[in-house]
């Protein structure tokens, strides 16, 4: 069972969800919007290690706390880090109210059918068992979806499902992710059979079993209602999906009961040349702007 006092937060709390989960294809991306070069390190320890300091000046700043940010989604070395000498999960859950979630994808399979599938998690349930005996929450896995193709978004949204029913069977709470590409020519067109597809899977959870779902902010405003209404969803949350801050700010604004989870979009104006005070004033303005748009819809 899925812990009782991090379920109510994360079921009725206001706020949003920050995505701190870039993993090693994503992690050069965020180091040189962060102002940290190719040419700055050697080797992926020395990566890694850059991007977790990162990590902790975000998760130890002020502004950075549940009454605001009730949720953070880990990457698997940075569950294993720490903060301050406190494992990452409790010192996020007991210092600062935030509910741990882990990514616990692999990447993606070549595109088919329109849709990049989800590779193999041969270790998944390993990783399952050692992320809750952490104090993890719940995890999220991610698609893509490119075009408007049935074939190829029924197959995601399946395995999306096999793998969270893994999920729940450990105990945790699955974040389900089919994000449509913002660039595809066929968005609202895929967005369409997308949410066909999940309502089918919902209605087959058993009684009892609920999931999350982190989708890609739509075309058409509140066209996720029926999804967030339903009797086995948790919370829906929005990516940011390569808007800037300003831009998927404003559009999850018109999306009632859709809240963020925000990765790049949170980390925007964050550099590393940054003095302490400057950092933390730039995420505090950053935390208030996504909060809005989360909790204040027009």
């Amino acid at each position: 069972m899925v812990d009782a006092k991090m379920l109510n937060k994360m079921s009725s709390a206001p706020g949003f969800i920050a995505a701190l989960d870039q993993s090693g294809g994503s992690t050069p991306g965020a180091l040189r919007l962060y102002g940290v070069s190719d040419a700055d390190y050697q080797g992926d320890e020395e990566m890694f290690r850059l991007v977790h300091a990162m990590r902790v000046r975000i998760m130890s700043a002020p502004a950075f706390m549940g009454d605001k940010v009730i949720g953070a989604i880990l990457f698997e070395r940075t569950m294993d880090g720490d903060v301050d000498g406190q494992a990452v999960p409790s010192y996020l859950w007991e210092k600062r109210g935030v509910v741990p979630f882990l990514k616990v994808d692999k990447g993606l399979n070549t595109e088919e059918n329109g849709v990049q599938t989800m590779k193999p998690m041969p270790d998944l349930d390993t990783l399952l068992i050692r992320g809750r005996e952490k104090g993890i929450f719940g995890t999220k896995m991610r698609s893509v979806i490119g075009h408007a193709d049935k074939a190829g978004i029924a197959a995601v949204v399946q395995q999306q499902f096999e793998v969270a029913r893994r999920i729940i069977g450990q105990g945790l709470m699955p974040i389900i992710e089919p994000e449509v590409s913002i660039k595809s020519p066929t968005k609202e067109q895929a967005e369409a059979i997308l949410r066909d597809e999940i309502a089918q899977q919902l209605d087959k959870l058993p009684a009892g079993e609920t999931v999350m779902l982190k989708l890609t902010i739509p075309t058409v405003a509140d066209f996720y209602a029926p999804l967030i209404a339903h009797k086995s969803v948790v919370r829906v949350v929005a990516l940011s999906g390569g808007y800037s801050t300003a831009e998927a700010c404003e559009k999850l604004g018109h999306n009632h009961g859709m809240i963020a989870s925000f990765s790049r979009a949170l980390a925007e104006n964050l550099r590393v040349t940054m003095s302490d005070a400057e950092f933390d004033a730039s995420l505090a303005e950053t935390i208030d702007q996504i909060y809005a748009a989360s909790v204040k819809k027009s």
